[in-house]
């Protein structure tokens, strides 16, 4: 017999305070509610009250697995760009964000690491932090510059 899930609305709100700031919770998400009404609730209550409150992973590993998730799958820039800035709230280190988007170029494709890393790079320099990555969030190439 499995076990039923756990969804608790309450902790899904507590994890996305911590994780994104409340400014996220007042601002994003009531942008949210006005153009698609209980969408907002669906996500924080099933993912941060339900899938993030499972036990198994550690938050901080939940938070690279979405790092990952997130730039394997493209066309997500936002939502990577929040997961970077939540990884870093928690914890991990710039360098080891930079890490994982190389870790995807041989899985995912070159193109979507550096798509990732020239989202982590903008996080870095709005949030006045991280590695010198040597990667500039406004190349048109999303290729480093050669330090020689």
């Amino acid at each position: 017999m499995s076990r039923p899930a756990p969804v608790d609305r309450e902790a899904g709100y507590r994890l996305l305070g911590e994780l994104a700031g409340p400014e996220t919770i007042e601002g994003t998400l009531a942008g949210l509610e006005r153009l698609a009404p209980g969408f907002p609730d669906w996500i924080v209550t099933c993912l941060f009250g339900g899938t993030y409150q499972r036990e198994g992973l550690a938050l901080r590993d939940r938070q690279i697995a979405t790092l990952a998730a997130l730039t394997a799958l493209g066309g997500v820039e936002p939502q990577v760009d929040d997961h970077v800035r939540n990884s870093l709230r928690i914890g991990v280190a710039p360098r080891e964000i930079v890490e994982v988007m190389v870790h995807l170029a041989p899985y995912v494709g070159v193109p979507k690491a550096l798509a990732g890393l020239r989202v982590a790079a903008a996080a870095f320099a709005d949030l006045d932090t991280g590695p010198d990555t040597g990667v500039d969030a406004d190349l048109d190439t999303g290729l480093p510059e050669d330090p020689a």
